[in-house]
């Protein structure tokens, strides 16, 4: 794997803890060059300490500004974007769907749907410039059998095994 990866250059979105940061080190190991990014700052500074090289930015997925800044800081840094790992995601609120507020579900799907959205719009024309990339959307088991009481996080786990499979059959014949 180190050699297929050696150079590469990978975005991963909440890379500051959990299995963003457990990735950013599995790529960094390989001779990566990394950007992440996190809404946590005090964790992506810990992540960029322990992974000397590796850029880290603040931003939230939900919000296109944020990840229109972030791309271009990552693409300053980087070169260009081999690898983009959409990575960030929320729980959600817990409760029946009647009981929900409409914000609590609003910002579940910014987060875990658009989120994905905002750096697939910035990373597929990078990747269809060069003729090649990997694209790494992470979804849940949740977004194939579905979870009683976890409707937003549900829905927007399912949307993203959609949007994935969709993505494929566009991207896929440019590499």
């Amino acid at each position: 794997m180190a050699k297929e990866l050696s150079g590469r250059r990978v975005l991963i979105t909440a890379g500051g803890s959990g299995i963003g940061r457990t990735m950013a080190g599995a790529f960094h190991q390989a001779g990566a060059r990394i950007a992440i990014c996190d809404v946590d700052g005090a964790a992506l500074e810990q992540t960029a300490r322990e992974l000397p090289g590796v850029t880290a930015v603040i931003a939230d997925v939900a919000d296109a500004g944020d990840v229109d800044a972030m791309f271009t800081k990552a693409e300053d840094a980087l070169g260009g974007l081999d690898v983009l790992v959409n990575n960030a995601g929320i729980a959600g609120p817990t409760g029946l769907l009647e009981d929900l507020s409409l914000d609590d579900w609003r910002r579940c799907l910014a987060v875990n749907l658009d989120g994905h959205f905002h750096c697939l719009r910035r990373a597929v024309p990078l990747m269809k410039a060069q003729g090649a990339g990997c694209i790494i959307n992470l979804s849940s088991s949740a977004g194939i059998l579905g979870l009683p009481n976890r409707t937003p996080y549900t829905a927007s786990k399912w949307a993203v095994v959609g949007l994935t499979k969709s993505l494929a059959m566009e991207v896929g014949p440019f590499g």
